[in-house]
C-alpha cells in the first residue's frame, strides 16, 4: 500500500495558437514537431513572458524539456538573399524592417548611378600654347539631363559636373587653389597654369 508510486512520465506540451495543446513524449527535439508544421516556429513560452516580441525561435535540433511549454507559431520570413538573424512577429519590427530595406534598396541604387556615370563620361585635358589647360568632358545626354533637373541653377549643375570629374578621374571631389610662387633673384617670369573653361560635349 505504501508502494503506490506512480509511474506516468511527464509530458512535453505544445500549444498551437488556437489553443489546441500537442503532448509529446521525452526525449523529443524541435525539429520533431516542426516536421509536420512546415514553415512555423517554436518558442519557449517562459522567454516569451519574459521578453515579449524579442523571444528567439528555438532551433530545429533544440532538445526539449519535459514540464515545459512551448508555442508553436508561424512567423514573418524574410526572402532568402536577405535573410538574417530570426525575427519574431511584430508590427513595429516589420515597418522598421521595411524601412531599412528601403533604405539599402535606395543606398544601392544611388551607387550602381554613380557607377554608370562614371563608365560613361571621358574626361580629356588639352594643353595650349600660351599654358593653359583646356578641360574637355564627354557625358551622355541622359545623364547632362538628370544633373540639370537635380540642380537649382546652372552653378550649381557647374559645380556637379566637375566633382563628376574628379570623381571619374580617381580621385575626391576637392576644391583647391595655389598661389603662384615669386621667382626672387632669378630675373626670369614666373609661370602660371591657367584653366579655360570648356562646353561640355554631350553624347546622344
Amino acid at each position: 500500500m505504501g508502494n503506490s508510486l506512480s509511474g506516468k512520465k511527464r509530458m512535453i506540451k505544445v500549444m498551437k495558437i488556437d489553443g489546441t495543446t500537442l503532448k509529446l513524449k521525452p526525449p523529443a527535439r524541435a525539429a520533431d514537431v516542426l516536421r509536420d508544421y512546415p514553415g512555423y516556429n517554436l518558442l519557449e513560452s517562459e522567454e516569451v513572458k519574459r521578453l515579449g516580441h524579442r523571444a528567439r525561435p528555438l532551433d530545429s535540433h533544440a532538445q526539449l524539456e519535459t514540464g515545459k511549454l512551448y508555442f508553436l507559431v508561424e512567423l514573418p520570413r524574410a526572402p532568402d538573399h536577405q535573410r538574417g538573424p530570426r525575427r519574431v512577429w511584430s508590427g513595429e519590427l516589420q515597418v522598421s524592417a521595411k524601412e531599412r530595406l528601403e533604405s539599402l534598396m535606395l543606398a544601392r541604387r544611388a551607387m550602381s548611378d554613380l557607377s554608370s556615370v562614371r563608365r560613361s563620361s571621358k574626361v580629356e585635358a588639352e594643353e595650349n600654347m600660351d599654358g593653359s589647360i583646356r578641360l574637355k568632358m564627354r557625358l551622355p545626354k541622359a545623364e547632362v539631363e538628370k544633373l540639370m533637373q537635380d540642380s537649382r541653377n546652372a552653378s550649381e549643375a557647374a559645380e556637379k559636373i566637375m566633382n563628376l570629374c574628379a570623381v571619374s578621374d580617381g580621385g575626391a571631389p576637392t576644391a583647391t587653389t595655389q598661389l603662384p610662387v615669386p621667382a626672387v633673384g632669378t630675373g626670369r617670369k614666373e609661370k602660371r597654369a591657367r584653366f579655360a573653361a570648356a562646353p561640355v560635349d554631350i553624347i546622344a
